[in-house]
């Protein structure tokens, strides 16, 4: 589908209320591959890959930083006429999610899962992005990069550094992303143009119905970020999963599910 100047690769599926599934970076819509289809079955599911990721072309210009990206969507939304009740955003997907509320682009409640919400601490902080930077703007960097995250095993050890262990059909969906160099480059793309201090200054205004939650053995976004947010909007719900990682919602789409259709009977009820 063409919305903001460029093609999206969008999967819509069942009927009723609906909720916008946002993945985060690196990732697509394979990350929902079991959680889609059971809200299908009483709401209508709309879930993109996000700009330069699986699917979807690359935008120019700005499109790839969280307001660029949070524009794309509203004008994909207004191309589908979609109004969703929640959006539910993993990690970067989620910051979306809340800049995209905090803007008046949607007016639904926001499931976090394991929301980067906040800025990676000290140095890491700025060294991050401009690395990021450096290997977009350079093709054979990005080449190095397919390179390494295609030998064997490569994948497998990048998911298990999240803290999760998911099944070999999201492992092959991953190795077939990290071979795929344009992939990359939206990724990286996407990291290089990434700011949350500004999100983060302006989170108190935020007054949409939020749930957090935060997977108790997250290493690339601990819980403690979630935390911090409660603090910040105390009408936020807090729910914390024992024993899951960064990827909890492909290690429990059962559980991860319930949460969401929670979340979507409270807002469907209120409206």
């Amino acid at each position: 589908m063409l919305a903001a100047g460029f093609r999206w690769h969008v999967q819509v599926m069942g009927s009723g209320p609906s909720v916008l599934l946002l993945h985060g970076t690196g990732a697509a819509t394979h990350s929902w591959r079991d959680i889609a289809p059971r809200l299908a079955k009483a709401f209508t599911v709309i879930a993109p890959d996000l700009p330069g990721h699986g699917f979807t072309e690359t935008p120019g210009g700005d499109g790839l930083s969280m307001q660029g990206m949070a524009s794309g969507l509203s004008a994909l939304l207004a191309e589908l006429d979609a109004h969703p009740d929640v959006a539910v955003g993993h990690s970067a997907g989620a910051a979306i999610a809340m800049r995209m509320a905090i803007d008046g682009r949607f007016a639904g409640g926001v499931v976090s899962l394991n929301g980067a919400l906040q800025p990676f601490p000290g140095v890491a902080g700025r060294l991050y992005p401009t690395m990021a930077k450096a290997m977009f703007l350079n093709p054979v960097a990005q080449q190095m990069f397919v390179w390494r995250a295609t030998r064997p095993g490569a994948v497998a050890r990048l998911i298990e550094s999240t803290g999760s262990s998911i099944d070999q059909v999201g492992l092959r969906c991953y190795e077939s992303l990290m071979g795929t160099s344009g992939h990359i480059a939206g990724a990286l793309g996407m990291m290089a143009r990434w700011d949350l201090h500004g999100l983060q200054v302006d989170l108190p205004s935020f007054v949409s119905p939020l749930t957090l939650v935060a997977a108790e053995r997250d290493l690339a976004v601990p819980p403690r970020v979630a935390e911090q947010v409660h603090a910040m909007i105390p009408t936020s719900r807090l729910i914390r999963l024992p024993g899951l990682g960064h990827l909890a919602h492909e290690e429990s789409p059962e559980h991860v599910t319930q949460i969401v259709m929670g979340a979507l009977g409270s807002r469907s009820l209120a409206g």
